[in-house]
């Protein structure tokens, strides 16, 4: 039965959010969260990604040959990461270089893959974009989270702007990766929890 939008809306962003509950894509959620800025460019980047991959691959799902799909997958996937990689590289310099190799890194993401084998390869193509477009909005969602919490302690700062008007001095552990690595570990505990409660009064 074909799934409703609204499912694969709260799927992706909520009940199967890609970092909080499938654990994918934490390596650039180490990486790039120390701005909101980056956070924000990254997540959309992926989405887009991800969307018109998935897109792609449902419109084509009938015509690859099942053995080489995931080399046909990668290719049309590396095709749009390019495309990203090129608009940052002209019009976002400063954004781009901050976040190095990991925009091209996007063809490895497993959040993309993952929505490719799970979902596009099996869904019709409008759904499928949904799917991986709402995936990459549930990962956006989580960078910026982190972002928020580690731009402001580690900095002071929101989205570049002083929000420090106490004067509080800001962390330095904050703006390297292991601040990270913890606040993904919290959030992940956090929705665990919430999850087991959730069924635990489910099942009363």
């Amino acid at each position: 039965m074909t799934e409703k939008v609204r499912d694969v809306i709260s799927r992706n962003v909520w009940k199967e959010n890609q970092v909080l509950r499938m654990i994918l894509g934490i390596c650039s959620s180490l990486a790039v969260t120390n701005l909101m800025v980056n956070s924000l460019v990254m997540g959309l980047g992926l989405t887009f990604v991800t969307a018109l991959s998935s897109l792609t691959i449902s419109l084509l799902r009938n015509a690859i040959p099942h053995r080489v799909r995931m080399i046909v997958q990668t290719l049309i996937i590396a095709a749009y990461v390019i495309l990203v990689d090129i608009f940052l590289k002209a019009n976002m310099t400063d954004i781009s270089k901050a976040l190095g190799p990991y925009v091209g890194l996007i063809i490895t993401n497993c959040i993309i893959m993952g929505r490719a084998e799970a979902y596009a390869q099996k869904n019709p193509p409008l759904l499928s974009m949904l799917d991986g477009f709402f995936a990459g909005i549930g990962y956006t969602i989580v960078l910026l989270i982190i972002a928020l919490f580690r731009e402001f302690l580690g900095f002071g700062t929101i989205f570049g702007f002083n929000v420090n008007f106490i004067g509080f001095e800001t962390w330095t552990i904050m703006v390297m990766p292991p601040a990270a690595f913890f606040l993904i570990g919290i959030l992940i505990w956090i929705t665990s929890n919430m999850f087991a409660k959730g069924k635990a009064s489910k099942a009363k």
